[in-house]
């Protein structure tokens, strides 16, 4: 009776061992595919950022053509958290919604993957967190572009690096946990197009362009756009990035996402179960 509890802490290590090892096999698998598709990925990745910095930023200054700003700093600074904010949000979302798309109804893939030994709540996380990982490779991408492109100075004062590591840990966790109820929620056919519905009213309605505060001249507006993800991305890497516009709380932005996360995530995860069973 005395080698029980021994062999139920040795069968328990083993299967943690076992769960490990077929989580990082799957991550690795992932990363493979992702590998394959470098370019791709990376112009999917900085196309929409690069476009706005490159007219706002670089032509409207060089042309004398004059661009909204706030506090005094100009337009450029404005833009850096918010289009980091957009690469980070969607491409978060895309890596993880639109490959269930092709897993789910073309190459059935997802047969595979629930094959490993994971429990298949663990094998939708796995999903979720390389979304989430893709997004932190894409914000490294993007913001050095963000901070030369423009032909006026960025101002860009990072005054806690733990502050930006949680913030932007928090956002990409969010944008895959979207992507995966995206992708678990709606039927494979319509997820492109839910996606691309989404992208353009997210995005300006976001706080991408302007910070929140600056919607105090519209307080219905300013009120509505609470309900969207994207504007405590903006506005907690416009703390962390640049601390002297107006921003929200940072507590308030983690807070924010931290619960989109929990919702988000309990979504996706439930829908995932319901679509292996079928």
């Amino acid at each position: 009776m005395a080698s029980e509890p021994t062999f139920d802490r040795e069968q328990g290590s083993s299967r943690a061992s076992l769960y490990s090892a077929s989580f990082w096999g799957l991550w690795l698998r992932d990363w493979h595919v992702l590998s394959g598709s470098v370019v791709t990925f990376a112009i999917r990745t900085i196309m929409q950022p690069l476009l706005f910095i490159f007219v706002f930023a670089y032509v409207f200054p060089k042309i004398g053509q004059e661009v909204g700003a706030a506090g005094g700093v100009n337009f450029a600074t404005v833009l850096v958290p918010g289009l980091v904010a957009v690469a980070v949000l969607f491409q978060g979302i895309s890596a993880v919604a639109l490959p269930l798309v092709n897993e789910f109804s073309v190459s059935r893939e997802i047969e595979d993957r629930v094959m490993a030994p994971l429990p298949t709540t663990a094998v939708a996380l796995e999903k979720l967190l390389f979304g989430a990982f893709q997004g932190v490779i894409a914000a490294s991408i993007v913001f050095p572009l963000l901070y030369v492109v423009p032909a006026t100075d960025v101002e860009v004062q990072i005054g806690s690096w733990p502050l930006l590591i949680v913030v932007l840990l928090l956002s990409t966790i969010t944008a895959g946990a979207a992507g995966l109820a995206i992708g678990t929620t709606f039927r494979p056919t319509q997820v492109p197009l839910v996606f691309s519905v989404i992208v353009i009213p997210t995005t300006f309605l976001g706080c991408v362009y302007y910070p929140w505060q600056e919607l105090g001249a519209i307080p219905w507006l300013q009120a509505v756009v609470l309900v969207n993800p994207l504007v405590y991305v903006s506005e907690g890497l416009r703390a962390a990035l640049t601390p002297q516009l107006p921003h929200l709380l940072p507590w308030v932005s983690m807070g924010a996402l931290t619960v989109a996360t929990t919702v988000l995530g309990a979504i996706g995860v439930w829908g995932f179960h319901n679509r292996v069973l079928d």
